[in-house]
């Protein structure tokens, strides 16, 4: 009796695990397959790949860079957002390694630098990341890349004040002042603080003693360079930009390829996808599909 039983049940489970398999394992992928060859949903199962005279040239939904080897913007196109995506070894100086999506890991606390005597190892703060990546935005599209609590050379203006402190743990008479993200023999952005000359910091010395205090600085939080030229997506790999972003670049497109501003925003104008739905996410430029509709109807003659 005890064995009957043992039989049936181990039957039934096998009966079951024969039907599962045939329903999970080849009729629901079959009909999935077979849906996504429909008119309308074939494009976007095959990855929504973009096609230039035959070859395919990227995805609608995987961005990538658009720059020369050393990864320095080409200037007859419009650029994407930062990526954290890179090889470990440097191969892809510019990011957008889609076998290697990632993120940066750092947030709004990360301001101070860890600088290194070989300043190949020093390793940046959220806060001089942004800095730098404005200051160089600002520089190639000719307008202000200043941003608050950013110094004037593109890092963090970011203070470590030491001296006897009080029950609230602020420094009350400080006897040294250091700016954290200035490598020595860079001169501070700051003379003094408090009446106390800034100095630059020594690569590896520690100063984790001393009060930070970040330094807002008078550049105005209204920037012409938006938070989505300045930081990169959590994927890495975003394929759009902001019309604000686009914006800026406008001018500089149009001068490289010989052709009005009109011109340019009009394209833009019609890469731009509104909200989904009317109020989901936000409007977005699509950069490759953009920059392909301005190769074929602006072709570069640099």
């Amino acid at each position: 009796m005890r064995m009957s039983t043992w039989i049936r049940q181990h039957t039934a489970a096998l009966r079951a695990l024969l039907v599962l398999t045939v329903i999970t394992g080849i009729a629901y992928p079959a009909v999935v397959f077979a849906v996504a060859q429909l008119p309308g949903l074939h494009d976007k199962a095959e990855g929504s790949l973009v096609k230039q005279d035959g070859r395919i040239v990227g995805s609608r939904l995987i961005g990538q860079a658009f720059t020369d080897g050393k990864g320095n913007a080409l200037v007859q196109y419009f650029q994407s957002r930062p990526s954290n995506s890179a090889p470990s070894d440097g191969s892809i100086p510019d990011g957008y390694d889609a076998t290697n999506s990632a993120f940066g890991n750092m947030g709004p606390e990360s301001i101070v630098d860890t600088l290194d005597p070989d300043p190949s190892k020093t390793k940046l703060s959220l806060l001089s990341t942004v800095c730098s990546r404005s200051k160089a935005v600002g520089e190639r599209e000719g307008v202000s890349g200043a941003r608050p609590f950013c110094t004037p050379d593109g890092v963090g203006a970011v203070l470590s004040v030491i001296g006897p402190r009080d029950a609230h743990g602020t420094v009350v008479k400080p006897t040294k002042v250091v700016s954290l993200n200035e490598a020595c023999p860079a001169k501070p952005f700051l003379d003094a603080y408090k009446g106390v000359k800034v100095d630059c910091a020594v690569p590896g010395e520690d100063y984790s003693t001393g009060q930070i205090v970040p330094i807002p600085g008078d550049a105005s939080s209204d920037t012409p360079v938006p938070a989505d030229a300045v930081t990169a997506s959590a994927s890495g790999l975003d394929p759009n930009i902001s019309p604000e972003y686009a914006a800026i670049q406008t001018a500089r497109v149009a001068k490289a390829r010989g052709i009005s501003e009109a011109q340019v925003r009009t394209l833009v104008e019609a890469h731009t996808y509104k909200r989904d739905l009317g109020f989901l996410g936000e409007p977005r430029v699509n950069v490759l599909e953009l920059n392909l509709d301005l190769d074929k109807q602006y072709p570069f003659q640099g």
